[in-house]
């Protein structure tokens, strides 16, 4: 399919509104947590994570997205709310006494933790459930009056290694209604339109092949009317491809980056309007190169 500009919106957060469209914004992956898949341990404790942070933004990151519970595929216990909000309010805190200017979201599928970063500052909440895990959440936001990216997730973490595999032709219309059922949930809920950003979930509950054909199609979302999120940071689908390069086993974590560069830029000039890496620098530098080739369109 021919390159075509990408819809623009204005996003309105907590506090202020983006422009999204004109060219891709990048939004820094900060995982407090002692278990993620790529960088689990890394930034755990409250002064690393907000040096990161603020790495990240020197890089030139438009926004931090601040998670504090691995979901990572066969995590499963999850953590208590108590312990969640213990890992991320003093690293929203000590990022914006750092930088007040800084743009946070919160990564969580819990009300009362959305309540209390927002509470501290952060402007976004990133729901990896879409407003289907605590059936407080969608009227939580609305209230907050912040930010919303909702995600599409198939099924839980623990449960992913089962579900049963789809045809190339489901994977788009699964993620395609999913999210247009969270849309109607959060607009019902009385979070307005211009607040919610969409995110197809790159290998939540979608088997290693099923997030090729989601990536080939991802412009037609676009029929959504909403913006577009796109997380391919590391994936396990990608090492998975390179397996060959690799004496036959997935690439490991560390061994992904171009594959990321090469997927990312691919989200891009198929309509994402803002792109969420662990490695802030070639990001920007790719989203640039993109934006590049989608102006000239």
């Amino acid at each position: 399919m021919p390159f075509t500009r990408r819809d623009e919106f204005i996003w309105q957060l907590r506090t202020r509104s983006l422009v999204l469209g004109p060219r891709t914004l990048v939004m820094g992956i900060l995982n407090v947590t002692p278990d993620s898949f790529s960088d689990g341990g890394l930034f755990d404790n409250p002064h690393k994570a907000a040096a990161h942070a603020l790495h990240m933004l020197d890089e030139g990151a438009d926004l931090i997205d601040i998670g504090g519970e691995s979901t990572r595929p066969g995590k499963y216990e999850p953590i208590t709310t108590e312990e969640e909000q213990r890992r991320v309010l003093p690293v929203i805190e000590s990022i914006l006494k750092a930088r007040p200017d800084a743009m946070l979201s919160i990564d969580t599928y819990r009300a009362s933790t959305a309540k209390a970063a927002v509470s501290a500052g952060a402007e976004i909440v990133n729901d990896i459930s879409g407003f289907t895990w605590d059936p407080d959440m969608p009227r939580a936001c609305a209230s907050l009056r912040c930010g919303v990216v909702l995600m599409h997730t198939r099924g839980r973490s623990a449960e992913w290694r089962s579900l049963p595999p789809l045809a190339k032709d489901e994977v788009l219309l699964l993620v395609k209604s999913g999210l247009a059922h969270s849309l109607e949930t959060a607009i019902t809920a009385g979070n307005a339109p211009p607040r919610v950003v969409l995110d197809p979930g790159y290998g939540f509950g979608k088997s290693y092949d099923e997030n090729y054909p989601l990536l080939a199609h991802q412009d037609e979302l676009r029929s959504l009317g909403r913006p577009i999120l796109a997380g391919l940071s590391r994936k396990s689908f990608l090492g998975r491809v390179l397996a060959p390069l690799h004496g036959g086993v997935s690439a490991p974590v560390n061994e992904r980056a171009n594959a990321t560069i090469t997927a990312t830029t691919t989200a891009i000039l198929a309509g994402a309007h803002i792109v969420r890496v662990h490695d802030v620098r070639p990001a920007v530098e790719a989203a640039r190169i993109a934006d590049a080739i989608l102006a000239g369109v």
